[in-house]
C-alpha cells in the first residue's frame, strides 16, 4: 500500500512587518521590542499570520519607529477603523530644504546606511588632498542624496543615515568657510548639518556644528554672538558625554574667538585648560570624523594667540615646535603655521626671515590650497609694508602675485 506524504505548510508570517523591521535596522524581534518598550512575545504576535490590532499608543510607536502606516505594516484594522497613517520624524517647516515627503511605498534596506556612511568617510579623507573646488560639489551632491534617502528609511537605519548626513553638511561647510572663504554660505550649510544632527539625535555632532557656526561671528569680532553659540555647543557636548579631544577643541575655538575680540589673556587661559584636558588622556575615544584636531593643532592655536598677544619669543618657540612635529599629512595646517611664523618675524622687525617663511607657505599652498593659509600670507605682506622696497619683500611679491599663484587662487 502506497501512502502519499502530504507536505506540512510553513507557518505564515507578517512579512510586511518583518521586512520593515529589518529595513529599519532592527535585525531581531528582541531589538524591536526593546525599542518599543514591549515584550518580545508581543512582537512575535505582530509578526504572526494574523497580527492583533495594537492599542493606539503602540500604533503611534510602530509607525514612528518603522516609518510606515499600520496597513503597510501588515495589520488589518478592526471593522469601522481606518489604517494608521505614515508618521515619521519629519524635518518640519524649517528643515533641510531638499528632503521630500516620506514615501509610503519606498523603504530602503538597512544596508543603505552602511553604503552611505562609506562614501561620507571617503569624502572626509579626500578633504586633505583634493582641491576644494573639486571636492565641494561631490560633498554637496552626496548630502543631497542623503536628504533623498532619509525619508525612505526608519529606525536605526534612518538615524545612521542622518548622522552621516550631518557629517556631510559639516564637511561642506568647512570647505566653504576655511577653503573657499564663503562665510554666509557656510552658515546656511552648517544649519542644515545641525538639523540633520537633530534627526540623528547625535549630541556630539550637534555640538561640533554649533561650534563651527561660532567661527562666523567670532572671526568678525562679534564676541557675544560667538559665545552664545559656544555655550549651546558646550551644552550639547555635556549631553553627549564628549571625549576630551572634543572638549579641548571647543576651548581652542573659543580661544580663537576671544583672540579676535582682543581678549588674548582669556584666550591663553582657555588654551591652558585644553592642554590640561588632553594631559588626562582618559575617557571615551573621539569619533572618527574629528580628524581636524590634535594636540599639535592645539599648540598651533596657542602659538597664534601668543603672536597676537605680542609674546613673540614664546610664539616663535611654540610654532617652531609645531612645525617640527606636524605630520606630513597635515599639509593645510603647515601653510597656516608657516604663515604665523612669518608674522612673528615681521612683528619682530626681521623682514628677511619673515619672507623666508612666507615663501615656504606659498610653496605649500601650491601643493595643497587652503584659503586660510593664504590669508595668513597676505596678512604678513601687509605687515611688511614698511619694508616693501627691500629685495626680500619684492621677491615675495613676485611669488605672491605671480601667474601661478594668482590663477591658482582664483581657480580654487
Amino acid at each position: 500500500m502506497t501512502t502519499t506524504e502530504v507536505p506540512v505548510p510553513k507557518t505564515a508570517i507578517n512579512t510586511r512587518l518583518r521586512s520593515a523591521r529589518i529595513a529599519a535596522g532592527y535585525h531581531t524581534q528582541q531589538a524591536l521590542a526593546d525599542a518599543l518598550g514591549v515584550g518580545v512575545r508581543q512582537v512575535r504576535r505582530w509578526e504572526s499570520a494574523a497580527p492583533p490590532w495594537p492599542h493606539p499608543d503602540l500604533q503611534a510607536a510602530l509607525t514612528r519607529t518603522l516609518g510606515q502606516g499600520m496597513t503597510d505594516l501588515g495589520f488589518a484594522p478592526p471593522s469601522g477603523q481606518e489604517g494608521g497613517v505614515v508618521r515619521t520624524h519629519g524635518l518640519g517647516a524649517a528643515s533641510l530644504a531638499s528632503v521630500p515627503a516620506k514615501s509610503a511605498t519606498t523603504v530602503q534596506p538597512a544596508t543603505v546606511a552602511e553604503d552611505f556612511i562609506a562614501v561620507t568617510a571617503a569624502h572626509r579623507r579626500l578633504y586633505w588632498s583634493v582641491a576644494p573646488a573639486t571636492l565641494h560639489p561631490a560633498v554637496v551632491a552626496h548630502a543631497a542624496l542623503g536628504c533623498a534617502l532619509l525619508p525612505e528609511t526608519a529606525g536605526r537605519t534612518r538615524q545612521a543615515v542622518a548622522a552621516a548626513l550631518a557629517e556631510g553638511w559639516l564637511l561642506a561647510g568647512r570647505v566653504e568657510f576655511f577653503d573657499l572663504r564663503e562665510e554666509s554660505r557656510a552658515d546656511e550649510t552648517w544649519l542644515r548639518g545641525l538639523q540633520a544632527a537633530r534627526e540623528a539625535d547625535d549630541h556630539l555632532l550637534g555640538a561640533t556644528v554649533l561650534a563651527h557656526m561660532a567661527f562666523i561671528p567670532g572671526w568678525e569680532g562679534r564676541r557675544d554672538a560667538a559665545v552664545q553659540r559656544l555655550v549651546a555647543a558646550r551644552t550639547y557636548a555635556r549631553r553627549g558625554d564628549a571625549p576630551v579631544l572634543l572638549l579641548a577643541w571647543l576651548d581652542a575655538v573659543e580661544a580663537e574667538c576671544e583672540t579676535r575680540a582682543g581678549n588674548t589673556r582669556t584666550a591663553l587661559h582657555l588654551i591652558g585648560h585644553g592642554e590640561d584636558l588632553l594631559a588626562e588622556s582618559s575617557g571615551r575615544e573621539a569619533p572618527d570624523w574629528l580628524d581636524w584636531f590634535s594636540p599639535a593643532r592645539l599648540a598651533a592655536f596657542k602659538g597664534n594667540v601668543q603672536l597676537r598677544a605680542g609674546h613673540l619669543p614664546q610664539a616663535r618657540t611654540t610654532l617652531s615646535d609645531v612645525l617640527d612635529h606636524l605630520p606630513d599629512t597635515e599639509e593645510k595646517q603647515r601653510s597656516v603655521v608657516l604663515g604665523d611664523l612669518a608674522a612673528v618675524e615681521a612683528a619682530a622687525g626681521e623682514p628677511d626671515a619673515a619672507c623666508v617663511y612666507a615663501v615656504r607657505a606659498l610653496d605649500q599652498l601650491e601643493r595643497t590650497w587652503y584659503a586660510t593659509g593664504m590669508d595668513r600670507v597676505r596678512e604678513v605682506r601687509q605687515a611688511l609694508t614698511p619694508h616693501q622696497h627691500q629685495p626680500c619683500v619684492r621677491e615675495l611679491d613676485e611669488r605672491l602675485y605671480g601667474w601661478g599663484t594668482t590663477v591658482s587662487a582664483l581657480a580654487r
